[in-house]
């Protein structure tokens, strides 16, 4: 029996981190896409800029030489950081468009039905008060009325988009919070960033 429930769990847990894999994959190929055209045009700016600075240093003396020299290295960790900056937006709005109320009813939905367990009286799932309010009907719809009795939903302010979900009463939790997407998205994309800027 306890190897069962083990069993089944592990199943919910794949299949929900499959369908959250997924939707980061398209979210991250999206992100990639974009933040290689942001790469594209600062290199081009950069470009720019280390040229107007290297005319100047030509022309300056030893002393403003130095100081052009270190000009164009603030210039670039203040445009490496600003590249950072505009994909950690663009993968927080990307997260934010992937994830309207109708694509969390799908997911919800598709995690609940996955979940095999008799008792599904201990499923809580958490998320903005504004889209609780969207999402309670279309999901008990999707999942249908008995589902209702076994399901809490609850608001949460400090969520903006997404949500988190637990099997167990809320003793765990999956997070699939725009926030917490955006993070794991990031975790993988800023090493390839780093290596583009270098």
């Amino acid at each position: 029996m306890a190897e069962d429930i083990k069993d089944l769990i592990e199943k919910i847990q794949q299949e929900g981190v499959k369908a959250a894999e997924d939707k980061a994959k398209e979210i991250e190929g999206q992100a990639k896409r974009q933040a290689e055209e942001i790469v594209k045009k600062a290199k081009a700016e950069a470009e720019k800029l280390i040229s107007a600075a290297n005319e100047q240093i030509a022309k300056a003396q030893e002393s403003s030489q130095v100081s052009l020299k270190q000009a164009g290295r603030d210039l670039m960790l203040s445009l490496k950081k600003e590249i950072s900056d505009m994909l950690d937006r663009l993968i927080i709005s990307s997260a934010k468009e992937a994830l309207k109320p109708q694509e969390l009813i799908k997911i919800i939905a598709s995690l609940i039905k996955n979940y095999n367990e008799k008792d599904q009286e201990n499923i809580i799932i958490v998320l903005n008060k504004s889209d609780l309010e969207k999402l309670e009907e279309g999901l008990f719809s999707e999942l249908g009325r008995e589902a209702k009795k076994g399901i809490t939903l609850k608001g949460q302010d400090d969520i903006l988009t997404g949500f988190m979900i637990s099997f167990d009463a809320g003793k765990s939790h999956f997070d699939f919070t725009d926030r917490a997407l955006a993070d794991y998205i990031t975790r993988h994309l800023k090493p390839k960033l780093k290596e583009i800027l270098e």
